[in-house]
C-alpha cells in the first residue's frame, strides 16, 4: 500500500501550534526549525514543497503577555503573532537557501471559484519558481476559521491546489492508534488503512482526547479530502527525526492512508471542497441507488427533507436516509422551491434538483467519478 513519491511531485506538510509551541506558550524555536529543516531537505531532494503551519496564535501570545479568552482576543493575537511567525520562518528557510512567500486564505476566498483558481495558480507559480508557500489561514479577520482543527482541513484543500503527490501532516504522536495509547495498553499503532475503511470512523468515535491541536476527528477528514485528489496521506509526530522524508520515501513511519484510485476532476473538487454548505438535502432509498449505482441525477421526487434557505446555484450536502452524508452539489432549485417539489413525481426539467454534472458523489461505495 505505501510507495515512494516520485522525484518531482509535490508535497504538502503541516504542522500545528501544539507541535511548535509545546508549553502552549511561545513558538519554540528549536521545533520551528525542526520543521523548516526536513521541508528544506525535500526541496533538495527534488520535491517542491508547502508547509500550512498554524502558530500565529502561540506568536502573538508572549507580545501581549497572557493568553486570550475570547475570539476578538485570539484575533488580535493572531494579528500581532503571524508577522513575528513569518519572520522567524523567512530567517530559518533563508539560512537554508530559500525563499519563503506568505499566503493567507480563508474560506470565502475558496468559495469563489475565480479566487480558488487564482490560489492555485499562485501556488503552482511559487512552487515552480522555488518559493516555499508558507501557508495559514487570515485568523486575524476569520470566525469559524479559528476553530481547532481548521488547519488540518486548509493542509488538504492546499493538496488540491497544488497538485501534490503527498500530505504529511505533523502532530503529537506516532500517527492513529486502534485506541487511546493513554487508556489503552492494548492499542496498536495503525501502520496503513484505506480512506474508506471503517478502521478510521471506529480511532474517531473512540478518541477521548487530542491528537494535536486538530484533534483526531479533522486528520481523518483532511485525509479523506485528500484521497480525493488522489493523494496519500500520513499522519506522524513533529519530533521525530527525518520523519518527512522518510515518508516521503515511502518508509513505515506514521499512519499512512491510502487515497481514492481515481482523482475527481478539477472543478468537482472545487465543489466538494472549496464550496461550504448552504443547507442539506435528504433523501430516500431509491435516489441513493440512483445516484451512486448509476450514475445519476438528483431529481426532487427522490427528497425527503430539506434544511436551510438557499438560492439555486447554492452548495448543498446531501444526506442518506440515516442522516449520513452521501454527496455535496449546486443546487438547480432555490430552498422554497424545492421544499415545494420535495417527493413529487416531474416529467420534465424542473423536477432537476442536481444534475450530475455539478453533483460529487461522496460515499465511499462511490464509483470512480
Amino acid at each position: 500500500m505505501r510507495r515512494a513519491l516520485d522525484v518531482g511531485r509535490r508535497v504538502v506538510v503541516k504542522v500545528g501550534s501544539s507541535s511548535l509551541a509545546p508549553d502552549g506558550g511561545g513558538l519554540d524555536a528549536e521545533a520551528l526549525n525542526h520543521v523548516v529543516e526536513q521541508v528544506a531537505a525535500l526541496w533538495e531532494a527534488g520535491h517542491p514543497t508547502a508547509l500550512v503551519s498554524s502558530g500565529a496564535v502561540a506568536a502573538g501570545i508572549p507580545v501581549l503577555g497572557r493568553r486570550p479568552s475570547d475570539l476578538p482576543g485570539f484575533q488580535v493575537a493572531a494579528a500581532v503573532g503571524q508577522s513575528r511567525l513569518m519572520e522567524r520562518y523567512t530567517a530559518n528557510f533563508s539560512a537554508q537557501g530559500r525563499t519563503a512567500g506568505q499566503v493567507l486564505l480563508t474560506k470565502d476566498v475558496l468559495a469563489n471559484r475565480q479566487q480558488y483558481l487564482n490560489a492555485r495558480e499562485t501556488l503552482g507559480r511559487m512552487l515552480s519558481l522555488g518559493v516555499v508557500p508558507i501557508v495559514n489561514e487570515n485568523d486575524s479577520v476569520g470566525v469559524e476559521e479559528l476553530r481547532f482543527g481548521d488547519n488540518d482541513r486548509l493542509a488538504a484543500v492546499v493538496s488540491h491546489l497544488a497538485g501534490a503527490g503527498m500530505l504529511v501532516l505533523l502532530t503529537d504522536t506516532p500517527g492513529l492508534f486502534s485506541g487511546d495509547p493513554r487508556l489503552d495498553s492494548e492499542a496498536e499503532l495503525i501502520t496503513a488503512v484505506r480512506h474508506t475503511d471503517e478502521a478510521l470512523d471506529e480511532v474517531v468515535q473512540g478518541a477521548s482526547g487530542p491528537l494535536g491541536s486538530g484533534g483526531v476527528a479533522t486528520k481523518v477528514a483532511a485525509a479523506r479530502m485528500a484521497a480525493w485528489s488522489g493523494v496519500p496521506t500520513v499522519i506522524a509526530s513533529a519530533r521525530e527525526p527525518d520523519v518527512v522524508a522518510r515518508a516521503v520515501r515511502g518508509e513505515e513511519v506514521g499512519t499512512w492512508i491510502d487515497p481514492h484510485e481515481t482523482a475527481l476532476p478539477a472543478r468537482k473538487l472545487w465543489i466538494a471542497f472549496g464550496q461550504p454548505a448552504e443547507g442539506r438535502i435528504t433523501i430516500d432509498a431509491g435516489a441513493v441507488a440512483a445516484l451512486v449505482d448509476r450514475g445519476k441525477s438528483l431529481l426532487a421526487v427522490g427528497i425527503t427533507d430539506v434544511e436551510g434557505d438557499f438560492d439555486d446555484g447554492a452548495a448543498v450536502e446531501v444526506l442518506a436516509p440515516d442522516g449520513q452524508l452521501l454527496a455535496k452539489g449546486l443546487v438547480g432549485q432555490s430552498s422554497a422551491r424545492l421544499r415545494t417539489m420535495a417527493g413529487k413525481p416531474s416529467g420534465d426539467a424542473n423536477g432537476l434538483a442536481i444534475h450530475r454534472d455539478h453533483l460529487v458523489v461522496l460515499a465511499p461505495s462511490a464509483s470512480s467519478e
